[in-house]
């Protein structure tokens, strides 16, 4: 997480979609939010969400009616992405029925919150040659939303981890959002290195005879400046013959991007080589690469726990979102905000 006094939401309540184990909360906690609903369905996320914040998530959001959910400012959720079954209809939220996404719709419909925040794998863009997005924003412009999307990188905010992810921040009409931007990613100098436990007790060592590292491969050299680092995974060998999860990176580059699922060796994490030997990243280093605070309780089941940061969301990234978010909330709370509101209401 990014240390801030920034405090632009302190007055506005969210609710918690598809919640994970909170990597939305803490993005809006930590700039004043306030949660007053959340919903997962997987129990063991559930139970690290709860043990970190002190709420028990409700289960499926699809067995719970919209009518029961809190009154709230602004709605957040990593979504899972499914095919429409009648894309591209211009059928309003009908279009979106049997999936996920047809829940928000619906809360949105009833609640019309002033903002949605929501996340998605970067091929939601090209899912279904672009008529998957493309119904998503149809279907929230129709709930008289304003829309911006963009897909952002995790290691170009302050953490060295290569993932890529779709953002869409929602405004409803009655919000002035023209000053809108998403945030300049700050590109802070940062490698893995930076972020590895010093002497992790449970740690995965891989001792095969199939590993091979590159005779010819070029390290960074940059040692004293990390400016000139690159921020992204520096593959430097392999396990049997390379496929997912069977690459091996240089701490001095950034992780590859955590998965909750994969096979290989190195599933869920990849494979580095430190002080000589090669592993797998230790939980605690994924909570790290998401922007998790050191003093987040991981789940004691380290097949849960790398499943739950490989679902999880960049909580560096949500900040920065949110922070731009804040300012258009600010300026709409000002008095000549409010008048022109007012005037062409």
């Amino acid at each position: 997480m990014i240390q801030t006094d920034e405090h632009t939401l302190k007055n506005y309540d969210f609710i918690d979609l598809f919640a994970g184990i909170g990597g939305f909360h803490l993005a809006l906690t930590s700039l004043g939010a306030r949660c007053v609903f959340a919903s997962e369905i997987d129990r063991y996320a559930a139970e690290t969400y709860q043990e970190n914040f002190n709420i028990k998530p409700f289960g499926d959001i699809t067995n719970i009616q919209e009518i029961e959910i809190p009154k709230h400012d602004i709605l957040c959720g990593g979504f899972p992405c499914q095919a429409f079954s009648i894309s591209g209809k211009q059928k309003g939220f009908d279009d979106t029925r049997g999936t996920l996404f047809f829940d928000i719709a619906r809360i949105v419909h009833h609640h019309k919150p002033k903002v949605l925040l929501l996340e998605n794998v970067k091929n939601l863009v090209r899912h279904d040659a672009g008529k998957t997005l493309n119904t998503i924003i149809k279907t929230l412009e129709n709930l008289d939303y304003h829309i911006f999307t963009k897909v952002l990188n995790t290691s170009n905010f302050g953490l060295p981890q290569n993932r890529e992810r779709i953002y869409i921040a929602c405004f409803h009409h009655s919000i002035d959002s023209k000053n809108f931007k998403f945030p300049i990613p700050p590109n802070t100098a940062i490698c893995l290195e930076d972020i590895l436990e010093s002497n992790p007790q449970h740690v995965k060592i891989i001792e095969r005879n199939d590993v091979e590292i590159y005779k010819n491969y070029s390290p960074p050299t940059s040692l004293f400046s990390k400016i000139a680092l690159p921020n992204k995974p520096i593959q430097i060998g392999m396990v049997n013959k390379g496929g997912q999860g069977e690459r091996i990176y240089h701490i001095l580059g950034h992780a590859i991007t955590l998965s909750a699922y994969g096979g290989g060796v190195g599933s869920k994490t990849g494979l580095y080589l430190v002080n000589g030997k090669i592993r797998k990243l230790t939980t605690k280093e994924c909570a790290r690469l998401q922007g998790f605070p050191e003093s987040f309780m991981i789940n004691t089941i380290d097949t849960q726990a790398y499943k739950q940061f490989g679902n999880s969301v960049s909580i560096n990234v949500l900040q920065y979102i949110l922070i731009e978010i804040g300012k258009v909330l600010k300026e709409n709370e000002s008095p000549t905000v409010k008048r022109q509101q007012t005037q062409y209401a």
